[in-house]
């Protein structure tokens, strides 16, 4: 008979729901959020953005240094063999404890956008092949660009750079952030995805620069249609599902060029439409092979690489 190995989250990301299939979860394994099965527990996966301020919670205590946060032992204790995994999809630049190895050694696993993580979860699913492969929305009504940034995040450099593109050309900002344009009847991100397939251009800008830290804001122009202009990841050729299909901030020496650049390209149709190549041909091998690693849920991979850890 099968051990039943038990999964406890001791908490959820911003308190969400956890969403998964049970039927991709092995037999053997079962998924709470119940505390009370802290000590029986084969592995404990804490969402650490939840645990740093203002999500703080009793694992944590504040100490001199504002980003040092340690682990609090006195009120948890991990029984041996438990394993305790490190659950993130921030980047580390906001939250640099993650990045202490003070800090990060009490954790045996790591769940992340990190492609070196022991678990890789990206800010994409399977399905993605199929939305990148919808329609181009024709752009008649002289929409050219947009953005959505609300967050207060900015260790990028984004709203500096944003500002300063602003200075040259028209950008509708929808956002928080630089607002000066409003969405009617806002309903969040059904509002923006119909928004964004209107413009020929969205700011796709990051809220910091990291390797692999590739979200949304790179992914959700590209399916509906419009031409991320983008400043984030070093390498974000590796997520790049086609050839010229964004326009990258670090390929211009200042907002100002690119901003002459952009309205070059407004003015010329077959140039714009060149960006739209990539729809109808095959995939990059390295974007299939990330289509690939997400056909299996990280929960579905948690539990594959616990059993590895304890047999």
């Amino acid at each position: 008979m099968k051990k039943t190995n038990i999964i406890l989250f001791y908490n959820t990301m911003f308190d969400m729901p956890l969403s998964f299939n049970t039927a991709d979860i092995p037999d053997n394994f079962i998924i709470t959020t119940d505390r009370k099965f802290m000590r029986d527990a084969a592995a404990v996966v804490f969402h650490l953005p939840s645990l740093y301020p203002p999500f703080a919670s009793v694992l944590f205590r504040r100490i001199p240094y504002i980003h040092n946060l340690i682990f609090d032992c006195r009120r948890l204790v991990k029984k041996k063999g438990q394993l305790w995994v490190a659950w993130f999809m921030e980047c580390e630049v906001n939250y640099p404890h993650f990045k202490d190895p003070s800090f990060m050694k009490v954790f045996d696993l790591i769940m992340s956008y990190r492609m070196d993580s022991d678990i890789v979860t990206t800010y994409f699913h399977h399905g993605l092949s199929k939305l990148l492969r919808g329609p181009v929305r024709d752009k008649t009504d002289k929409k050219d660009v947009c953005a959505f940034i609300s967050s207060p995040f900015h260790e990028s450099g984004r709203l500096e750079y944003l500002a300063a593109l602003m200075k040259h050309l028209t950008v509708h900002s929808y956002g928080k952030v630089l607002h000066n344009k409003k969405l009617e009847n806002d309903t969040g991100r059904s509002s923006k995805m119909d928004t964004i397939p209107r413009y020929k251009f969205t700011i796709a800008f990051e809220n910091a620069v990291a390797k692999d830290y590739v979200t949304e804001k790179f992914y959700d122009p590209l399916i509906a249609g419009s031409v991320p202009i983008y400043l984030g990841a070093p390498n974000i050729e590796d997520f790049a599902p086609g050839d010229q299909c964004y326009i990258n901030v670090v390929d211009w020496d200042s907002p100002e060029s690119l901003a002459r650049y952009m309205m070059a390209v407004l003015q010329d149709e077959k140039l714009y439409q060149s960006y739209f190549l990539w729809r109808s041909e095959p995939f990059r091998p390295a974007f299939e092979r990330l289509l690939k690693q997400q056909n299996v849920h990280p929960f579905t991979s948690l539990c594959r690489k616990i059993m590895e850890s304890t047999s």
